[in-house]
């Protein structure tokens, strides 16, 4: 416990500002202000400047809705419909060639945006650089970043090419990258460093997610030092009042953009304004879209779509929460899992809805609560963090459609340090090098290889072929010797 700090001619410290402090106990937060006395002048302008930068009655309205809607009946679910569903097995090789050429069209006509969730730090993965910066030790040495960045490019020039104009017309996709105030300085400057990857400098924006207090059980704000409140990002879903509030979704509009492809930064197989999937998304009419895998197992630990009730709106519903016998239980008619589409992250939605979803969690105001240990005035302490994710939005829309993608193709997650189970940089990297070689073998390549092929493989640029399109000229009659990249 520290000793109240007396000012230089005795007298008692002075009184914190009344009508913050008044603001804080209609809030039931007085507590905020509980150590004033023994906290140095800097340390009380320190606690005064971050006091004030809180919205109490927005973060107010939060912490009342999200503690309410605990413990409150769970809706009934029921399994996605079968035609909300686009399979693999069921799509046709002409709606996959139509659906590509009606995304390339709506790019060249600058209609798409890519939206980037990359507010984590590769804590897991041992680093304390944004996962972006991950280099998963492809031949090439690539960062996730430097990959995503480089599909941007491919998918540019594929789509001038298929334009009517031809093939001298210049396509540019914007592309927003939510970064969080632990990632956000770091992010740019890798950029920066890399020149952006090739892409023009003004064609990327970065904004941040929020943070918001971390609580106890009774709502009240847990303080991380005597002087600081502590706070915690605020959930990939953030990024609906991200875009709100920096005035992005206007942005956006002003660009002429109808539709936005958002995905997460640890997937090293996402593939970046997917031409099929935007095509798709159009054709269908939808307000949002989701690429969906299958389960691989009823215990995988996947969050899986759901219909909310009878005739309700698809949500995600987390592998935490659903029933062992629902989890186990199988179609009888198609011979699959009954709850089978599992959630990447891999989204697409219609600005006008993201305008609406944005508008809708903010007046419903609902995170979900997660139980954490807070580093604290009084040590590591339990407390709730406050979050809310990107598959809430799913609720708000009107439609959603669901589009399978092979999982060995689009799906490589980056999720923990090598040497663990599963999704880590080594079995993402073997992903990576063994469908490339699929594609080379397909384009008539030929591969050598000093150890077992199904330990290694070659890499293809993503600035040579976006999805294994157009290697027959470089790949034909020749021979690469794994592990290698595959360039120009």
């Amino acid at each position: 416990m520290r000793e109240p700090i007396e000012t230089n001619n005795g007298s008692p410290p002075p009184l914190p500002p009344q009508a913050l402090l008044e603001r804080l106990k209609d809030y039931g937060q007085e507590d905020a202000f509980a150590l004033w006395d023994e906290l140095s002048t800097e340390e009380r302008e320190l606690l005064v400047k971050d006091i004030e930068s809180l919205d109490l009655p927005r973060l107010d309205r939060i912490i009342r809705c999200s503690l309410r809607s605990q413990g409150l009946p769970a809706a009934a679910i029921e399994p996605v419909p079968e035609n909300t569903v686009s399979t693999v097995e069921d799509r046709t090789v002409e709606e996959r060639e139509r659906w590509w050429k009606m995304g390339l069209k709506a790019i060249s006509d600058g209609k798409l945006a890519v939206v980037l969730l990359s507010g984590g730090q590769g804590t897991r993965l041992g680093s304390s650089d944004p996962k972006g910066c991950f280099n998963i030790a492809l031949p090439s040495g690539k960062s996730l970043f430097q990959l995503q960045a480089e599909r941007i490019l491919c998918v540019q020039r594929l789509a001038a090419q298929a334009s009517s104009e031809g093939s001298g017309s210049s396509v540019s996709i914007h592309w927003y990258i939510m970064t969080s105030p632990f990632t956000h300085d770091s992010t740019r400057f890798f950029f920066e460093n890399h020149k952006y990857f090739g892409l023009e400098a003004d064609q990327v924006t970065f904004f941040q997610q929020g943070t918001i207090p971390c609580v106890s059980k009774d709502g009240r704000f847990i303080m991380e030092t005597p002087f600081r409140v502590a706070k915690a990002p605020d959930g990939n879903g953030g990024v609906y009042s991200a875009l709100k509030y920096s005035k992005l979704l206007e942005d956006m509009a002003s660009r002429g953009i109808k539709y936005v492809d958002c995905y997460g930064v640890d997937n090293a197989l996402v593939r970046v304004a997917d031409p099929a999937f935007l095509g798709y998304f159009i054709d269908k009419g939808v307000a949002a879209a989701a690429k969906v895998v299958r389960k691989a197992y009823p215990q995988e630990k996947v969050g899986v779509f759901v219909r909310q009730g009878k005739g309700g709106p698809l949500t995600v519903v987390e592998y935490s929460e659903l029933d062992q016998s629902l989890a186990s239980a199988v179609n009888q008619q198609t011979g699959r899992l009954r709850f089978c589409w599992s959630n990447v992250c891999l989204h697409m939605f219609s600005l006008d809805f993201l305008n609406q979803v944005a508008n809708g969690l903010e007046k419903d105001s609902i995170y979900h609560l997660a139980e954490k240990r807070i580093p604290s005035i009084h040590g590591d302490t339990m407390g709730l963090k406050l979050e809310q994710f990107i598959f809430d939005a799913f609720p708000y829309a009107p439609s959603t459609a669901l589009f399978e993608v092979p999982r060995e193709e689009e799906f490589a997650p980056v999720k923990n340090a090598n040497g663990s189970n599963f999704d880590t940089p080594e079995s993402a990297r073997l992903l990576v090098l063994r469908l490339h070689s699929r594609w080379v073998v397909a384009a008539g390549g030929f591969l050598t290889h000093s150890v077992p092929l199904y330990a290694t493989g070659v890499e293809v640029s993503p600035l040579c072929s976006y999805a294994g399109e157009n290697l027959e000229a470089i790949c034909r009659g020749r021979t690469f010797h794994a592990p290698c990249e595959i360039t120009f």
